[in-house]
């Protein structure tokens, strides 16, 4: 039977639950161990589809078409876990399904109520996980914060379901911080004090503490919060500020948190081995003797987490590469406010990553045609592939206006277009293409150069695709069409005589890992590179 560890957040939000849940489980997984994870969202909508990236940030698609939470992401990177639909709970999907059952009568005329029905719908949920694949520990992380209304269904279904799977099954592990007042000069217990209190008084006893903290944590404070939180010292775990989030495994290890849970759980595994990460990895990031300014060009710019994959995918090539990653977040509406030049002086490359409306879409076209006559390496994902075909089309096929309907629905040459599966649609969530969809490489080209065979298969997240009806006026124009799918949809475009240009209409970002960057962003930011070697 798997063993489940509950992972709570506490005082305030952004401490970083996803990535103390991904580094759990990479250190489970480095002990020989196969690990799985599940976070369940508080909210009300099915998933994050729907949601404006400045609500909720980046929408991460798994291979069988869900739209989850960012935090799939970070388990993703950090270990070999393969993830799908039932790795993300949400509260609408709840609701969603226990309507549905009482609707149709499953519950014999009882009255529907939180306890037990929502929360036997939650424990159902998370043991689903274990069935169809065998795992040995499940991570579960709760979204938001104890206190919070939203949450208190999953937090009392986690309580009932520790105490049903018994002992040695289950922990608790808090995430809470205990921050450093500087004008004191002192660090600040009583933060988790309360938020641990909060957690007791719904039945949840935390069996080891995360402490975010700036600041390295003395025995004595150490004893102070073991004392008032009704733990052991040793299950007070300092959770130090890192310069990456790459190094926190090794961190985590280093306080003795693998160790600790291996004996609470009674967890029958190997000696930890992290010799690859820290080979691969944390080596690298030690020794970038160069540095890479890649400009974003995007229309969430001023939202971190919009973006989550993308910095997270170039930052892994990077360190690939050797060299130290230069983000230059652009917003596109700046672009079409003060013209392109100002804002690329110094970049070596120009990503343009996915998204949906017209807003900022001629910022980035103007992107996409700085790159392209001043030979910067190019890579566009999604809504960027959209835009670098519609800028060829303009300025180099001479189809003036040329644009997506997407934008435009009336537009001369519509170069982008709705995809025939996608015009009877009036719904909107979980209703795009979405997920794994196979593709072949044309030899010869960036692309078969980057994955090094003919057949791949990629992530989707799309309505709008490239309109064939102009593919041999392009290819006459010097576009490549590097990767078509077995339905004749274009996945992937090229531009002949230029260092690096490549756009795709998949989302790459989705599949890299620090330890094995995506081929895509490995080969651009090798190119980016080539072109500040050349250029010294």
């Amino acid at each position: 039977m798997a063993k489940f560890i509950f992972i709570t957040g506490g005082v305030v939000s952004s401490l970083g639950k996803g990535i103390a849940c991904a580094s759990i489980g990479k250190l489970l997984e480095s002990r020989g161990l196969k690990v799985t994870f599940i976070k369940c969202d508080p909210y009300i909508n099915v998933d994050p589809g729907t949601m404006n990236p400045y609500q909720h940030g980046e929408v991460y698609v798994t291979d069988d078409g869900a739209e989850t939470d960012l935090d799939l992401g970070h388990y993703e990177r950090f270990t070999n876990a393969k993830l799908t639909k039932d790795n993300n709970i949400t509260t609408g999907k709840i609701y969603y399904s226990v309507i549905c059952k009482e609707r149709r009568g499953d519950y014999l005329g009882k009255t529907v109520q939180i306890i037990p029905h929502i929360t036997d719908e939650i424990k159902n949920r998370i043991k689903k996980v274990t069935y169809s694949k065998k795992v040995d520990v499940v991570i579960v992380e709760i979204g938001g914060t104890v206190g919070d209304i939203e949450g208190s269904p999953f937090l009392e279904a986690i309580r009932q379901l520790k105490f049903e799977l018994g002992k040695n099954c289950a922990l608790n592990i808090h995430l809470t911080l205990v921050p450093y007042i500087k004008s004191a000069g002192e660090i600040k217990t009583k933060p988790t004090q309360h938020s641990v209190g909060a957690l007791r008084e719904i039945g949840i006893m935390p069996d080891i503490l995360l402490c975010r903290t700036e600041k390295k944590l003395r025995k004595e404070e150490k004893a102070k919060i073991a004392l008032f939180c009704n733990v052991d010292i040793e299950s007070v775990i300092p959770a130090l500020d890192a310069k990456s989030i790459y190094e926190v495994p090794l961190l985590l290890s280093r306080e003795g948190l693998d160790s600790l849970i291996v004996k609470m759980l009674n967890l029958q595994c190997v000696k930890l081995d992290l010799s690859i990460w820290n080979e691969r990895v944390i080596k690298k990031l030690k020794y970038q003797d160069r540095e890479v300014k890649i400009a974003v060009v995007g229309k969430y710019i001023i939202l971190q987490d919009a973006y989550k994959s993308i910095y997270e995918a170039l930052n892994h090539a990077a360190i690939y590469n050797g060299a130290k990653l230069v983000i230059k977040r652009v917003d596109s509406e700046d672009i079409e406010k003060n013209g392109v030049k100002k804002y690329f002086k110094d970049v070596k490359g120009v990503l343009i990553p996915g998204g949906f409306g017209s807003r900022g879409i001629e910022g980035k076209i103007k992107a996409v045609e700085f790159a392209r006559e001043n030979k910067i390496p190019f890579l566009g994902i999604c809504l960027g592939m959209h835009t670098a075909v519609i800028e060829f089309a303009r300025n180099v096929c001479g189809l003036k206006h040329a644009h997506s309907t997407e934008i435009n629905k009336h537009t001369k040459y519509p170069v982008i277009s709705l995809l025939e599966e996608q015009k009877k649609i009036k719904t909107k969530g979980a209703t795009m293409r979405l997920g794994a969809y196979d593709c072949r490489l044309l030899k010869n080209t960036f692309a078969y150069s980057a994955y090094n065979k003919e057949k791949i298969s990629e992530r989707h997240r799309h309505r709008y695709e490239f309109n064939n009806a102009y593919q041999k006026i392009m290819e006459k124009s010097g576009m490549i069409f590097s990767g078509i799918n077995p339905e004749k949809l274009v996945e992937i475009i090229e531009i002949q005589n230029h260092p690096w240009f490549v756009a795709c209409q998949f989302h790459p970002e989705f599949k890299s890992k620090p330890d094995n960057p995506h081929v895509l962003f490995r080969d651009y930011i090798a190119a980016a590179l080539s072109l500040t070697k050349e250029k010294k």
